[in-house]
């Protein structure tokens, strides 16, 4: 018999139901080690972890400590890593460190961290959950539908006592003091020397590893390579406690070409959600990478094919002062991060400062993105009352400002038309009033293309 006769209108073939079967089966065991490989996002990999991942869907987690509300770039890297795992149809696990995050990791720390109180902690987890459901899939009814958990929910049961007695047994403080983040904070080097507190986190972490394990069938645990010896205390614990076998898997820490912190400004860390960094200068820190950086971000922190990103690479050494890289990058991770509306919106707001911008670009900006762009513009504040009044622009550009050395300037500008009040120019006996605030607050004064100062209604 024909394969197809008999179906109803709509219905699959016996063909195509053959077909979406093997296109399943062959998303599922897509080598997801060789494609972090080329991205480079394989540090350490614990012998027969490719062959689990071939062999069939595989449950894998992550762990966030949730020290703050919010996650930053620093933790794009695991983020991306979860999506890549979704992707090639092994089922992710998020796991968000209640309980861990009471006592902190000390891995790649010199100093001990500031204890978390529990209120603090809670709205920690609540904001770190947000941030991660932006980019994986928790709600699909898929097999592979990631999961999150709270490794408090099971250790806010577990006494001390039955910690030392059921899991401590399992693993010597020979093997404890014999990890890199025991060694070099109890070294002679250090002057602060490690708490007991924080010498019990990676048996604490490899607890989480063997209740996943148990519970959910986790069998990779996946996170930077500063995590290597809490991963590997972990599947060990699973080896001794319940002779099971489990995986352990890291990528590189991401490093800057001039030796600074990624992820981090002068003005601190470059936070995913939009209130603590604007999606504007979410964008300018992709834009303003340098082409060694870029060309490594391009891989790590996108979803785009090899060749298209070496096609991306080639024309961008062609005229690297079009900055095609950077501006790519900064697309695929804004849109990723904040979506399609924020990223155009970051777009248009970043040639306001280069006299491209338009009126309406001005005033389509929220208050925190107008502040972020013109950070560091001097400026004078002016009642609203005035504002309502009308403020003659000589007056503006002079004696309620000061961005004008005299009235007598500020008539000379003005003919020359080189005076602009929110990128539109103006002439002599120009008013400005309450309709001209941007987000209800500021007014942008310019001189030529360079030269701004901005009025502030209080």
């Amino acid at each position: 018999m024909a394969l197809g006769r008999g179906n109803k209108p709509g219905e699959p073939t016996a063909f195509n139901r053959i077909f979406l079967y093997l296109l399943k089966f062959f998303k599922m065991t897509e080598n997801f080690v060789e494609e972090l490989s080329w991205r480079g996002l394989v540090h350490n990999i614990m012998p027969g972890t490719e062959e689990q991942l071939q062999k069939e869907p595989t449950t894998a987690y992550i762990g966030f400590d949730p020290t703050a509300d919010s996650l930053h770039i620093g933790s794009l890297v695991q983020i991306i890593l979860l999506m890549h795992l979704q992707r090639a149809g092994h089922k992710p696990v998020a796991l968000v460190g209640g309980a861990t995050g009471m006592i902190g990791d000390p891995s790649g720390k010199s100093n001990e961290r500031n204890l978390l109180d529990e209120e603090t902690l809670k709205k920690n987890v609540n904001g770190v959950k947000k941030t991660l459901e932006r980019f994986i899939d928790f709600s699909s009814e898929a097999e592979n539908s990631a999961l999150m958990v709270n490794n408090y929910d099971w250790m806010k049961e577990l006494t001390f006592l039955e910690f030392a007695r059921d899991i401590g047994k399992h693993i010597t403080v020979n093997y404890m003091m014999a990890k890199d983040s025991v060694k070099n904070r109890i070294s002679s080097e250090s002057k602060e020397g490690m708490s007991f507190t924080e010498f019990t986190y990676q048996l604490v972490q490899g607890y989480d590893f063997l209740h996943l394990f148990t519970n959910y069938d986790c069998k990779l645990q996946i996170g930077g390579s500063d995590q290597w010896g809490n991963i590997t205390t972990g599947t060990e614990l699973i080896r001794r406690k319940v002779q099971g076998k489990a995986f352990a898997l890291t990528s590189p820490l991401v490093t800057k070409a001039d030796g600074t912190k990624f992820g981090k400004t002068e003005g601190g860390n470059i936070w995913l959600d939009a209130k603590r960094t604007s999606p504007y200068k979410f964008y300018q820190y992709w834009l303003n990478a340098s082409d060694v950086d870029a060309e490594n971000y391009v891989k790590i922190f996108t979803f785009l094919e090899k060749d298209a990103i070496e096609a991306l690479v080639d024309e961008h050494k062609q005229a690297p002062h079009l900055r095609l890289l950077q501006k790519k990058i900064g697309e695929e991770v804004t849109v990723m991060t904040h979506g399609r509306q924020a990223y155009e919106n970051a777009v248009r707001a970043s040639s306001i400062l280069f006299g491209k911008s338009t009126a309406d670009d001005l005033r389509s900006l929220d208050e925190q993105t107008f502040l972020d762009i013109f950070e560091g513009v001097p400026q004078a504040e002016i009642s609203r009352d005035e504002f309502k009044a009308g403020i003659d622009i000589v007056e503006a550009l002079n004696e309620k400002s000061g961005f004008l050395k005299s009235n007598g300037e500020a008539r000379r500008a003005l003919k020359e038309n080189s005076i602009s009040v929110n990128k539109e120019k103006v002439r002599d006996g120009f008013s400005i009033t309450e309709n001209d605030l941007i987000a209800q607050q500021f007014v942008l004064l310019q001189r030529g293309k360079r030269n701004y100062f901005l009025l502030k209604a209080n």
